[in-house]
Order: structure tokens, then C-alpha cells, then sequence
């Protein structure tokens, strides 16, 4: 699903109805900045919000996840068979992949330091004992190297400077110091370079740096 284009549609349907964000929170129970979120494409109604908004604004769940209205039978079984495909190509969530992550690093750093025993301690030709030392490394590295392009999919960083969420660059996230909770990043929104606190990022979110909204 295009979460711009849900944002879209759902601020369209807000202003039809003469709602303001904050009357439109009110009458969900959430608050003001959530439905801001959702209107900006940084992120979806949770699946519990999905009827109530649906209600509130006369439309399908498979509208709100197409972001238009669907005005035939074909149109509509068309979209809901992309939308469950969508899902069913994305549904492992964040905090599994960071699990697999882990078990994934442990596994090649156990690998290397087996592969380097071997090579310091078996009676190897010099040209032997080289090769497996290279190969432990460029095994180590053959997994941290993917197990870096997922992490950037599963972390959201929030800014101390303005307290704002963003997701960097694959390029950001690897070239700049960090801990195990805090990288030193450049933020998006206040353009300030800080240490900046990291979580992982919610299933269903897929925020975007850009500049928020807050259209009444």
C-alpha cells in the first residue's frame, strides 16, 4: 500500500466531513499528532482504529489500504487481492527480524572464531592457514552486510533537538557513531546533528523524513 496516498485520501475525507485533526482525534480517542501521522504517510490507523475510522468516514478497509474509492466489483476484488498479497509479502514484523538479526550475527562471529582457531592451531601450510583466515573474515562480513540493510528497516530514531521521529539513510545509519541504543545523526526536521535515541520501528509504520503537517 502507498501510505502518501492513504494520508492523502484520509485528509480529503476529514475536510469533506468539516473536521479539524483535533476534532477527527477526538471523536477516535487518539491524539491530534497521531492523526497528523497518518495524514503525512508516516504511518496507519493500528488495526483496532481501522473500523472506527472506516465508520467515522463512510468508507471500506479496503479503500482506506487502496487510499481511494473503489467504485466497481472487479476494481474492488482487484484491490483486495493486492492488498493480502502486500501483507503476505511483509508480515514478518520488526521485532522478528531483529531477532533473526541477532541469531544471525552470534552465528558468524561463532563461525570466524571457529574458522581462526582452526587456522591458528592445525598443522596448515602457510597458504592454507591465509585462506581460512580470509575466508572467516569475508564470511563475517558476508553476514553483518545484510544484517545492516535490515536493521535500517526495523529502527526509527527520534531526535532529542525537536523530539521528532525519522528514519535515516542506509548511508547515514552506517557511517555514524553509535552505541548500542544511540547513533549520531543529522535530523530531517531541525537539521541538528545529535545523538539520537533509537526503538524499533512499529509493523505497520513507515515514516518518512519530511516536514509534518498540522493543516486544521
Amino acid at each position: 500500500m502507498d501510505q502518501n496516498k492513504t494520508g492523502i485520501f484520509l485528509k480529503e475525507l476529514r475536510k469533506e466531513k468539516g473536521w479539524t485533526q483535533g476534532a477527527f482525534a477526538e471523536r477516535l480517542g487518539v491524539s491530534e499528532k497521531t492523526v497528523s501521522k497518518w495524514e503525512t504517510g508516516r504511518g496507519l490507523p493500528d488495526i483496532s482504529l481501522m473500523l472506527p475510522v472506516c465508520r467515522l468516514l463512510g468508507i471500506t478497509v479496503n479503500e482506506l489500504l487502496a487510499g481511494e474509492r473503489l467504485s466497481t466489483g472487479e476494481q474492488y476484488r482487484a484491490q483486495a487481492e493486492e492488498q493480502l498479497l502486500r501483507f503476505a509479502r511483509d508480515r514478518t514484523c520488526p521485532e522478528t527480524k531483529a531477532v533473526i538479526c541477532n541469531v544471525a550475527a552470534w552465528a558468524g562471529v561463532v563461525v570466524c572464531g571457529a574458522l581462526i582457531l582452526i587456522a591458528s592451531f592445525c598443522d596448515l601450510p602457510v597458504w592454507a592457514r591465509i585462506t581460512v583466515i580470509v575466508c572467516a573474515f569475508l564470511g563475517v562480513a558476508a553476514v553483518i552486510a545484510p544484517i545492516l540493510v535490515v536493521a535500517v528497516d526495523t529502527e526509527i530514531f527520534t531526535c532529542p533537538k525537536c523530539n521528532k521521529e525519522f528514519v535515516p539513510s542506509l548511508t547515514a545509519y552506517l557511517f555514524a557513531p553509535h552505541t548500542i541504543k544511540r547513533r549520531y545523526l543529522k535530523c530531517p526536521y531541525c537539521s541538528q546533528k545529535s545523538w539520537c535515541i533509537s526503538r524499533l520501528r512499529s509493523s505497520a509504520a513507515s515514516p518518512r523524513a519530511g516536514r509534518e503537517e498540522s493543516d486544521q
